[in-house]
């Protein structure tokens, strides 16, 4: 959970749902709320998956360098 938590592109992406949740309570609701939700959850999915791609990498390498290759 640290490694999420530490992460500045899902720190960014947590703190960028406020807007969203404020432009939900605040803004009209038509086809642009739906896009504004839409891009949100990618920007997550993107932090994520971000997270997991460092994480694997760190684990190969350390392999990597138990093994001696």
């Amino acid at each position: 959970m640290r490694k999420y938590l530490l992460n500045p592109g899902f720190v960014a992406a947590i703190v960028s749902g406020i807007g969203v949740v404020k432009m939900t309570r605040e803004g009209p609701r038509d086809w642009r709320l739906g896009l504004l939700w839409a891009s949100w959850g990618i920007g997550i999915a993107l932090a994520v998956g971000s997270v997991l791609d460092d994480d694997k990498r760190v684990r190969a390498e350390e392999l990597d360098r138990e093994l001696g290759l």
